[in-house]
């Protein structure tokens, strides 16, 4: 490494490592200097020395292999030949049975010094041994069969090619060679092998920690300047000073590769500075446009929320008159408009049901709805929903199985039933013939579990997220409204957000289906509820009620099927007519059916509240199609009973048979 000329007497030096060891690095402000000695590319040739040191090693262990493989065979050879010796000497005496000679030929065999100890024998019992017993701990045997030679073999009067004996061995030599000193030498091998890769190894680590210094230093800190700007310190500079290197051909002295490194940080980091300057400039006139068009975004969902509102409100007018027109027609109906009739009511049905599955989404995205949390004892909810299911399980021939288990949760009863009797009711539907839906209740930990299986045709996996959307139905592509319009999941899985749970799916195709709801334990012990006695129907016969709608239709239909029901029903078409009524001398009115939206600027609500001061007697119903998020909230406020067009005739004689018993 070439090292830069002295400075001058009187002249600054440049910082070395060990200043720049000894004090921080700021990284910010003024940049410290940093001093690296050669280049890089010295650096990285010093490195080839691990590969060096490698190698040796290499070497080093295939040298002690192939000296101790050789140690090895040695022994072994030399083991192998005194056996094969011995049993060459000994053939003739060993066949003749000369016990003298055989041991002649043992002690002859120990006198070279190789072997400790000799066997000579035979299966006749011949056995001669020379050199002291041996001990298996250090000694190792050489085995070399005793065969006679061809000479031996030949008899005086045999025929050319015939031997005297056979082919097979006459007895067995074993030589003991003591593996001591063979040992001692594969340990000053092996140790001599170990000693030379340590030399290599500690030689290795030398060459390797000096340039990882000359490497590392510079590089941690321009990685610190690196991280201040990833930290988003955009002022902070690193500046590396090299001394030069030898001068190149063209006479000049390069600089060392870190000092280009800190300057190409150095212009990243302005660079960086620059893009921030006008990243947040780009960023503010952004936020302003976002803004603005969330504004928009905001105005224009409020109009789409009237014009729903408005749009449903007028569908739900003719839709209402309709069912009423068709229940007042059906009674007198021929036989041969019956079934006409019959398929204007089923459709007119299911055009309310539509209806009222939006009116209950829309209900949940205004947040009207809150949830009133009680103790309920799930066998009183499982009897209700067996009550319900009754028919639609006997008609599809499915049989449900109620376990509650004596449990009881914490929640809201009317959205609980409404949840599980929708899970019931698609069970029951997606159920065979024959089949079995079972709603079982079970403890998990501090809450309680309600599962609701069935043995049907199951839903695959790559349905289970959708079927909690909006119109989205799996078996239903045709758009089956018989099959229904694919928003009780939907429903369901708002409803269980607002009682703070979720309804869990499992399922696969051929394996029915299992849904399963979690809800908290009841607090205390809840008592079991007492039966009521069914009161008996009461008879409409004689209720004056008060219809007070601006649509003639709808006023002429309600007013028409009440009469048929032998209610007495006025009519009003405004509300100052309305108020006119209720507070006429001698008034008498049982209950007071009101739309909520009068011609003009008259508000039903008005009305409302003069029949609760006029007539407190009075049972006072809004019969509205209002879904607009403020109106249903304003309804909740006021506590008014509400019934949404298109009101179903059997709800609505419900209604008053209820308020006829109560007068009665």
């Amino acid at each position: 490494m070439s090292e830069a000329p002295a400075p001058p007497a009187g002249a600054m030096r440049p910082l070395e490592a060990a200043d720049l060891a000894s004090a921080p690095m700021p990284l910010t402000g003024q940049p410290q200097p940093l001093v690296v000695r050669g280049s890089l590319q010295r650096d990285l040739v010093r490195l080839g020395v691990l590969p060096c040191a490698a190698l040796a090693l290499a070497l080093t262990a295939w040298f002690t292999h192939s000296r101790l493989s050789t140690l090895e065979a040695m022994f072994t050879a030399e083991g192998q030949a005194i056996a094969r010796q011995v049993a060459a000497m000994s053939d003739l005496s060993l066949f003749a049975g000369d016990m003298p000679a055989l041991q002649n030929v043992a002690n002859a065999a120990l006198r070279s010094g190789q072997a400790t100890r000799v066997e000579i024998s035979n299966s006749a019992g011949i056995f001669v041994a020379a050199g002291a017993n041996p001990a298996t701990g250090t000694l190792r045997t050489f085995s070399a069969p005793v065969t006679l030679r061809e000479a031996s073999r030949a008899a005086a009067f045999a025929p050319a090619g015939t031997t005297a004996a056979g082919d097979a061995p006459i007895g067995m030599v074993q030589a003991f060679r003591d593996t001591t000193a063979y040992a001692q030498e594969r340990t000053r091998s092996l140790m001599a092998g170990i000693g030379l890769a340590l030399l290599a190894l500690l030689a290795a680590w030398v060459a390797v920690r000096h340039m990882a210094r000359n490497i590392s230093r510079p590089l941690r800190r321009v990685s610190r300047t690196v991280a201040a700007l990833q930290a988003g310190q955009f002022d902070a500079r690193c500046e590396v000073v090299g001394r030069p290197t030898r001068a190149g051909r063209n006479g000049r002295a390069p600089h060392h590769e870190f000092a280009t490194l800190a300057g190409d940080v150095n212009r990243l980091a302005e660079r960086l500075q620059q893009h921030r300057q006008a990243s947040e400039s780009r960023v503010r006139e952004a936020t302003a446009v976002a803004l603005m068009r969330m504004a928009e975004a905001e105005q224009a969902a409020l109009s789409r929320a009237r014009f729903l509102a408005a749009a449903s409100h007028d569908l739900r007018q003719p839709l209402h008159a309709m069912g009423l027109f068709i229940d007042g027609l059906l009674p007198t109906a021929t036989d041969a408009q019956r079934p006409a009739v019959l398929r204007l009511q089923e459709s007119a049905a299911f055009m309310g049901v539509l209806l009222d599955d939006l009116l209950e989404i829309s209900r949940l995205d205004a947040q009207v709805l809150a949830p009133e949390m009680e103790d309920l004892r799930l066998s009183a909810l499982f009897d209700a929903l067996a009550a319900q299911h009754a028919a639609q399980a006997a008609e599809a021939c499915v049989r449900v199985v109620w376990r509650d288990r004596g449990l009881a949760v914490r929640s809201d009863a009317a959205m609980l039933q409404r949840v599980l009797g929708n899970l019931v009711g698609n069970a029951i539907r997606h159920a065979p013939l024959d089949g079995t839906v079972l709603v079982v209740a079970r403890r998990r930990g501090d809450g309680v579990r309600i599962e609701v299986r069935d043995n049907g045709v199951g839903i695959a996996p790559i349905h289970h997220a959708r079927i909690f959307e909006e119109f989205y139905q799996v078996a239903n592509t045709e758009r089956d409204r018989r099959h229904g319009f694919g928003l009780g999941l939907a429903i369901c899985a708002r409803i269980a957000a607002l009682l703070d749970t979720r309804i869990a799916l499992r399922s696969a195709l051929a394996q029915g289906s299992t849904f399963s709801i979690e809800l908290p334990a009841a607090r205390a012990e809840v008592p079991r509820p007492v039966p009521a006695v069914a009161a008996p129907a009461a008879a409409l016969a004689g209720l004056r009620c008060l219809v007070v709608d601006d649509d003639r239709p709808v006023l002429e239909a309600t007013a028409a099927l009440l009469r048929q029901w032998d209610c007495h029903a006025e009519c009003a078409a405004t509300g100052r007519d309305a108020v006119a009524r209720l507070g006429a001398p001698g008034a008498h009115f049982d209950a007071v059916l009101c739309d909520l939206q009068l011609a003009g600027d008259e508000d039903g609500m008005a009305v409302i509240d003069a029949a609760r001061r006029l007539q407190p007697g009075a049972l006072a119903v809004v019969v509205s199609g209002a879904t607009g998020p403020e109106m249903l909230q304003r309804l909740r406020q006021s506590g008014v009973l509400l019934l949404t067009k298109p009101v179903a005739p059997a709800k609505l004689r419900a209604l008053l048979s209820a308020r006829q018993g109560v007068a009665a």
